[in-house]
């Protein structure tokens, strides 16, 4: 029975600089790939993307409608779309020169991290960068190389948080005004045991089919890029 059973090698550092290159190389993949989520969401669009989507099923108060499965995908499509120059950079400059061999891991990080940098600098405010630079007691960096990404991603984060809510609340209040003239003329006509928002709510999903809203929104995203 052994004979047929294949041995298992689980010898990572043994002798042959090859194998063990092999080893590190696959270790280091499998890192990215668990990070993947978090790249995504913290160093694209996305974070933006979602939260604005999220306000507008807030706003209309519609509540799981549109669900989040299909918000979650809209929000990736988008975020694609929106990075599509970005991700082409990072493969021509970084991941085919290095799955064809002709540069080393490191200089595929710094080559991959050099249009990343570039995107997120442009849409960081120089306040939420001066915080991090300043905690970690660096000095004012004169290019965006020397910006490093442990400052850069969470100054990218909050800058990204505060323009998405900046938009929702943009987003809430034509819907509040409809919340405030359903509630006051309820409450004129007597019927304060008659909820508001089932009566507003026709008259928010009316409005926002009539002036196209997800035209409008998505529109103002791509935008905002």
């Amino acid at each position: 029975m052994n004979e047929f059973i294949p041995g298992i090698d689980l010898d990572l550092f043994n002798d042959e600089p090859a194998n063990v290159a092999t080893t590190i190389q696959l270790l280091l993949i499998l890192t990215v790939l668990s990070l993947a989520p978090s790249i995504l969401i913290l160093m694209t669009a996305f974070t933006r993307i979602v939260i604005v989507l999220s306000f507008v099923r807030t706003g209309l108060a519609t509540q799981q409608m549109p669900p989040n499965q299909v918000l979650i995908g809209l929000a990736l499509f988008l975020t694609f779309f929106i990075m599509a120059p970005v991700f082409s950079e990072v493969n021509e400059q970084a991941l085919t020169p290095f799955l064809d061999g002709e540069i080393g891991q490191e200089e595929a990080f710094d080559r991959a991290a050099t249009p990343m940098k570039e995107f997120m600098a442009n849409h960081t405010r120089e306040k939420d960068l001066a915080l991090f630079m300043g905690y970690a007691g660096l000095d004012r960096p004169e290019s965006i190389d020397d910006i490093p990404l442990t400052a850069l991603v969470p100054a990218f984060a909050i800058s990204e948080l505060k323009t998405a809510f900046q938009i929702g609340f943009l987003i809430f209040v034509p819907f509040l005004v409809i919340d405030m003239i359903v509630a006051s003329v309820l409450m004129a006509m007597g019927m304060m045991m008659l909820p508001p928002v089932m009566i507003a709510l026709p008259f928010k999903i009316l409005l926002f089919v009539m002036v196209d809203g997800w035209y409008l929104v998505v529109q103002s995203l791509l935008l905002s890029y």
